[in-house]
């Protein structure tokens, strides 16, 4: 293999391929920056993520390809379909292909979906000012950087935010900024609709009139018997094993949807009316690390007023991602009594109204799914502290109400408070509280030991519960109540923090 074949990333072949890797880099080197971009975007669906973010040039791609046998020298249909659509039909020749030929063979051997089709044909028809009106109307959920029309649409899906089988939000942008492209959505789901699952063929006729001709000897019935003990044997095993599985899988809440879930951060340090909250910012910080971490979409807000707050309450109930998320997850850092938090101007809101905006009934896209809300707030008296440590409390109340009442009367909740009711809880003004980066420290050590969410907690009660303040007069002891009805493990994350 020459430099060049090195350079590009191609595995070492025998010289046999020689010349058909030679084709595939004149392939790479007439493709531009925007065919590359469009090529990841099609194989989405038969590479992973992380391995298409780190390809920078077709043969890259052409390289993974290889390797999951893809792409061969025998059979290079499916690069062929990929240089049809992107519109490099020019470039069949160098795999003997014709545009004919392509199209002919598409109803019966292509590889990308519907769906991947239609939002690249989309991507084509998006100017910059049409994407540039469709990412105001979505301002408050699209990163602020630069994207091409095929990036935003990849953005979407990647959030969860549209999918094969949900196109609610796609609609209404094409509908609100390019209605002629409403007529590509219905074709694309008349051809859905219509797409069937074909029938297992028969058997030719002859095959089965020479079955007829040559039945079963003496000989191979008596094996048959004797063998029939250990098939028996080996059925049964298979159905334990098949039952024992059902039964684990069933007591676990799913976690193999497209997308992880959203992870909510209101984050309160400055009040209207009541002390600042130094320190809050790390927990933010270390929330919106770990939640990514372990696959969510994590949005932080700061400073969040009860006007704000309903805003973004109404925002996630709503929120068209959580039919194809696993979870849902809401964090709230602020002063707080007993069943309620304040909003950052001074607005007392129970914590009981917050979780009502998600339940079945409310929310349908997160029925039957784990709803997972962490509290860092005092929940009584207020405490003097040392300089480094802080009480987050506000109107102190003795009170001993149940935990309790404050989750709603349904299934499939938890919630984690910082402290039991009518005490307070401690935030170190540089390092950030005592529960959210114990919380955070220990999802990030027992989720790759597969900890289910309640042990993980109670690992976090016991952390918290043996910290104390210099004078070690102070202490701190968390509280989860929950309506869960199976365990919750997290994932293992591919990737290391």
């Amino acid at each position: 293999m020459t430099s060049q074949d090195q350079n590009s990333g191609f595995r070492s072949d025998d010289n046999g391929q020689s010349s058909f890797l030679g084709k595939l880099l004149t392939i790479d080197s007439k493709l531009g920056n925007q065919d590359v971009e469009g090529l990841k975007f099609l194989c989405r669906d038969c590479i992973s993520h992380r391995q298409l973010e780190k390809s920078s040039s077709a043969s890259d791609i052409f390289d993974h390809l290889l390797e999951e046998e893809l792409l061969s020298e025998e059979d290079p249909f499916f690069l062929a379909e990929l240089l049809y659509i992107i519109k490099q039909k020019s470039l069949l020749r160098y795999l003997n292909q014709s545009k004919e030929q392509v199209e002919s063979l598409l109803p019966t051997r292509g590889r990308v979906s519907l769906f991947r089709n239609l939002l690249y044909e989309l991507s084509e028809s998006i100017g910059s000012e049409n994407l540039k009106d469709m990412i105001f109307l979505l301002r408050e959920s699209i990163p602020k950087i630069q994207m091409t029309s095929l990036g935003f649409l990849a953005y979407l899906e990647k959030q969860g935010l549209i999918d094969e089988d949900n196109l609610r939000l796609l609609e209404d942008l094409c509908r609100r900024v390019v209605p002629n492209l409403m007529r590509k959505i219905e074709k694309y789901k008349r051809e859905k609709a219509s797409q069937v699952v074909t029938p297992p063929v028969d058997r030719e006729p002859e095959s089965l009139h020479q079955r007829e001709e040559e039945p079963f000897s003496r000989s191979d019935i008596e094996e048959l018997l004797e063998a029939l003990p250990m098939v028996l044997s080996i059925l049964v095993c298979m159905y334990l094993e098949v039952e024992l599985l059902d039964h684990v899988k069933a007591s676990v809440y799913r976690m193999d949807r497209k997308h992880r879930g959203h992870c909510v951060v209101v984050n309160n340090h400055k009040f209207t009316s009541m002390l600042d909250r130094p320190g809050t910012d790390k927990d933010a910080e270390h929330l919106r690390h770990v939640f990514e971490w372990l696959g969510f979409s994590v949005r932080v807000y700061d400073n969040v007023t009860k006007g704000h707050l309903d805003n973004v309450l109404q925002e996630y109930k709503c929120h068209p991602g959580h039919s194809d998320g696993d979870c849902f997850v809401f964090c709230v850092l602020t002063h707080g009594k007993f069943g309620a938090v304040y909003s950052s101007d001074g607005t007392l809101v129970p914590i009981q109204e917050i979780m009502s905006h998600f339940t079945a009934q409310q929310c349908p896209g997160l029925a039957h799914k784990p709803k997972l809300f962490f509290i860092q707030a005092c929940q009584g008296e207020e405490i003097q502290p040392p300089v480094f440590i802080e009480a987050d409390a506000v109107n102190p109340e003795r009170v001993s109400p149940s935990l309790q009442d404050s989750i709603p009367d349904e299934a499939d909740f938890l919630l984690g408070l910082a402290t039991v009711p009518g005490y307070v809880s401690f935030r170190h003004v540089e390092k950030g509280s005592w529960y959210i980066q114990s919380l955070c420290n220990h999802l990030k050590s027992l989720v790759p030991r597969n900890e289910d969410i309640l042990s993980i907690l109670t690992a976090v009660n016991n952390d918290v519960s043996q910290q104390a303040d210099r004078q070690g007069t102070k202490k701190q002891m968390p509280q989860p109540a929950f309506t869960l009805r199976k365990k919750l493990v997290f994932p293992v994350p591919q990737e290391k923090l």
